[in-house]
């Protein structure tokens, strides 16, 4: 019997012993289970890392996207993510610019700094983010060589270091081509592909496929040809696009024109992109024709297309190439004149008989006497601009040249013309570098050394300062400390012109000072100057207020702002040394500043088209 018992006993206490186990297995596995579904739980996250706004745009437009699929995922700042919660999640996607000299934005610096410490530091090891899966697009400029998308490669290479999976190849985007609108979606058509085994549960993305490392082949290294024909078969649209497709970063350096191959040199402009140029150019012919602007006579025109900057207010909407230096087949001076005319000429032809257009504008327009090298880049590059200049004056047609303060051995060596501005877009090194985001690294000296090298100059120079609300509109004092160094004649400021937002351009209509900001601004520039510089003319319709030097163009009481043409073509032909006094001419009452006209000339009357399309002809 007492066998018996203890043999009862000891099976009740097996017996018990292996519920007790049973139940903490069971209890055990719950309770992993409930961790993972809390992991799994968590929305997948798109994070973009942006400084002017670009890839917040491109991060909204893949989110869009995504959601169209049915796909729920978190869009986040990343300064608004905490980067020690990638261990939690089951997918990032992320969205990512680099800054200045191949660094992350300021916004974005911990989230880098902690993504790099932790795969550099031996004690977090590589099974961190083990649970993660992540896809990186890119986006950077080109023309900015070694920095190019340095940030996102960063990012990817990393995240890879910890564990992390890479779901789909890193993106490379360059805003350079004018398609990276194209791209995202794009480069979204082939995530939605690889996401399209997901699980969808009440809402939430579960990662089903994404898991099973057995199916890494269904992520294939995708090429360029692919990407090209998704973009195509996307049909979107976008108004960087406007320019039409520009060329590929892998692309050969050979240009080709009719199928045949050129010198290697890449051609500055294509059919694609002439056309937005010139429907530009006719724009503003147009409004001059119509008496909108002031002079018909004047030749829009350039001889480089590129610039060395990618100012956040461009009416080009950067659909032209940007550089460090000249890498373009180069046309000939002479030839660039002549055909710059005959295109003139045939522009303003085809305005003949439109309604608001004056017979004696037209007459104006097809004898062009001014040529304004400012249509569109940086004028100053084009090897042969000395050459240039000289062929224009030999015709007499004045030159107005524009420079972007980059490349200030360009200014020393730069022959004498009527008038030479250099924008001055922002008074301190970091706004300069916001607004122009220029591409040398050493853009601030080169700045500096450009507005030197305009003293050094004898012919009329004006410093250009577009004016950004938000932007640029409110160091008086520092732009002041500017003018110190150049000394310029006359510093004209004018407000910004809207045209319109895209990718690489963030600005709305707020940002457009208006006339009264604009007068108000260059009042205390002039009360600043202590009486070097008085208020001395204004456009109204051109938002537009000049500033000039009292000592040398204010005479008994009169301004003498205006120029003499003939003077100046006359020095110029003697090869004789002169200077700016030599070929000034008086103001005419209707541009001083304060006058009713507000800068119109009252013996021409303005063209207005009303909104019943009854037009007539209203004076100003």
């Amino acid at each position: 019997m007492v066998s018996s018992a203890l043999a009862s006993r000891v099976t009740l206490l097996a017996l018990l012993s292996a519920t007790t186990f049973y139940c903490f297995y069971k209890s055990r596995c719950l309770k992993l289970a409930s961790q993972k579904f809390a992991v799994s739980a968590r929305n997948p996250k798109l994070i973009y890392i942006t400084q002017t706004g670009t890839c917040k745009t491109l991060a909204h437009r893949l989110h869009k996207l995504l959601a169209s699929k049915g796909l729920v995922i978190d869009l986040i700042d990343v300064k608004d993510y905490e980067p020690e919660d990638l261990s939690k999640e089951s997918l990032v996607l992320i969205v990512a610019s680099t800054w200045e000299d191949g660094k992350p934005p300021p916004k974005a610096k911990f989230f880098a700094d902690w993504i790099e410490e932790s795969a550099n530091d031996f004690r977090v090891g590589s099974l961190l983010l083990n649970k993660l899966k992540y896809a990186v697009f890119g986006v950077g400029s080109g023309a900015y060589g070694e920095s190019f998308d340095v940030v996102a490669k960063g990012i990817s290479k990393r995240l890879k270091a910890l564990g992390a999976n890479e779901v789909l190849p890193l993106r490379e985007g360059d805003v350079d081509g004018g398609r990276l609108g194209k791209e995202v979606d794009a480069w979204g058509e082939k995530l939605i592909g690889i996401l399209k085994g997901v699980v969808q549960e009440n809402g939430v993305i579960a990662c089903g496929k994404l898991d099973d490392e057995s199916d890494a082949e269904f992520v294939d290294e995708s090429d360029d040809e692919d990407l090209e024909e998704s973009e195509e078969e996307l049909g979107v649209v976008d108004l960087e696009d406007i320019a039409g497709k520009g060329p590929s970063r892998n692309s050969k350096n050979v240009a080709q024109v009719n199928g045949v191959k050129t010198d290697g040199k890449k051609e500055m402009v294509t059919p694609d992109k002439e056309k937005p140029l010139l429907l530009m150019l006719f724009s503003w012919h147009n409004s001059a024709l119509r008496l909108v602007t002031a002079d018909a006579k004047c030749m829009e025109a350039t001889p480089s297309l590129a610039c060395a900057n990618k100012c956040v207010f461009c009416w080009r909407h950067h659909t032209n190439p940007v550089g460090k230096s000249w890498q373009w087949k180069m046309d000939d001076p002479v030839e660039i004149v002549n055909t710059a005319l005959d295109l003139h000429t045939k522009m303003i032809k085809q305005m003949k008989g439109v309604p608001g257009v004056l017979e004696e504008r037209l007459a104006e327009g097809l004898l062009p006497r001014h040529c304004a090298l400012s249509l569109v880049g940086e004028p100053i590059m084009y090897p042969e601009i000395n050459t240039l200049i000289d062929e224009l004056h030999q015709r007499r047609i004045s030159t107005f040249l524009v420079t972007n303060a980059q490349f200030p051995e360009k200014i020393k060596s730069l022959k004498p013309i009527t008038q030479l501005y250099v924008s001055v877009d922002a008074a301190t090194r970091d706004s300069l570098k916001a607004v122009d985001r220029p591409l040398f690294g050493d853009f601030w000296e080169r700045f500096l050394d450009s507005l030197t090298s305009l003293n050094e100059k004898h012919q009329r120079t004006v410093y250009r300062l577009t004016l950004v609300k938000g932007w640029n509109a409110e160091d008086v004092d520092g732009y002041f400390k500017l003018v110190s160094l150049g000394k310029p004649d006359f510093i004209e400021i004018k407000g910004v012109t809207y045209c319109g937002s895209t990718a690489t351009s963030k600005l709305t209509m707020e940002n457009v000072p208006w006339h009264a900001d604009v007068k108000a601004f260059s009042e205390a520039m002039a009360l600043r100057s202590e009486g070097e510089y008085e208020v001395a003319c204004e456009h109204e319709h051109s938002c537009c207020v000049l500033l000039a030097k009292v000592d040398k163009f204010k005479i008994d009481g009169q301004w003498f702002t205006w120029i003499d043409y003939e003077k100046f073509h006359n020095l110029v032909a003697s090869g004789e040394p002169f200077k700016s006094s030599d070929y000034m001419a008086p103001t005419p009452p209707w541009a001083v500043y304060g006058a009713v006209e507000g800068g119109f000339d009252p013996k021409y009357v303005r063209y207005r088209k009303e909104r019943n399309h009854k037009s007539k002809c209203q004076s100003t």
